[in-house]
């Protein structure tokens, strides 16, 4: 299985040159086994990702939540745009609607020019159970609901005798979660929201962050060495957090687990 990130940032979109080495799009993963593709949220690292890919195109794209920041690629993806493209859209249904519904809501007017009925391609929207696994291509897939404001799903994908954890936006708070530690035991790779210093998370530092639902990158060490897991990514980097900041938590991190990268724009996995 083969990992690619297009988009690592959380919150918002960045640019600017101190923040070239990290990448400024946010949330999108690309997997790839056995010449399928299945693609982890549509932040805007979407757009480049379609642009890679050219139209027409048969892509599924999983979902972990709706907040913009892992949707805003969704009206800029080429393929949807060609009447001959294949589009899968899978997500968890929240009380405060379908997947559907929150992709319609960000693309009408006044505050996006087009409808959702713009896209052209032939497109299937799926409301996946948030309890058990199921499969999807060589793709198996098993769901996880974490703490998030209005919820969030994490997944543990296999495939080839591979396994990845993809656990972006969730907020532990007083303990670590351990049905997320239990997912992730012994996965080959664990993807997970690394936005905050710990200090900077409790307000010990500047204001609290407490209740936005994300994590210190201490979180996601101690659940990556928890589990047992082979590699971990810090993932969801906060936008203010230039590279240079970046490289910092990387190396403070990696004095506790080695087998640790912050997750970068650009990069392939190989599992």
């Amino acid at each position: 299985m083969e990992v690619k990130f297009w988009g690592v940032r959380g919150s918002i979109p960045v640019s600017g040159e101190t923040f070239v080495r990290t990448g400024g799009n946010t949330s999108c993963l690309e997997l790839r086994h056995a010449g399928e593709r299945l693609i982890l949220d549509g932040g805007t690292g979407l757009r480049a990702l379609g642009d890679s890919l050219g139209s027409p195109a048969r892509v599924a794209i999983l979902f972990s939540h709706v907040h913009w920041d892992h949707i805003q690629g969704v009206p800029f993806f080429a393929p949807a745009f060609h009447p001959d493209s294949q589009l899968t859209f899978m997500g968890t249904r929240r009380s405060s609607g379908s997947l559907r519904d929150a992709l319609a809501a960000q693309m009408r007017p006044p505050t996006f020019p087009i409808t959702l009925e713009a896209l052209r391609a032939q497109t299937c929207f799926l409301d996946l159970p948030s309890q058990q696994p199921w499969e999807h291509g060589p793709f198996r897939i098993t769901p996880l609901d974490l703490p998030h404001p209005d919820g969030v799903t994490g997944f543990r994908i296999e495939a080839g005798g591979r396994s990845l954890v993809y656990a972006t936006d969730v907020e532990h708070g007083e303990g670590l979660r351990p049905e997320l530690i239990r997912l992730a035991e012994g996965a080959d790779l664990l993807i997970h929201d690394a936005q905050f210093y710990r200090d900077e998370y409790l307000g010990k530092t500047g204001f609290s962050r407490v209740g936005w639902g994300h994590s210190p990158w201490e979180d996601a060490v101690e659940v990556a060495r928890l589990a047992g897991v082979d590699q971990l990514r810090l993932f969801h980097h906060d936008p203010r957090r230039h590279d240079a900041g970046v490289d910092e938590i990387e190396a403070k991190a990696a004095q506790i687990f080695p087998r640790l990268r912050a997750a970068r724009e650009g990069e392939v996995v190989r599992l």
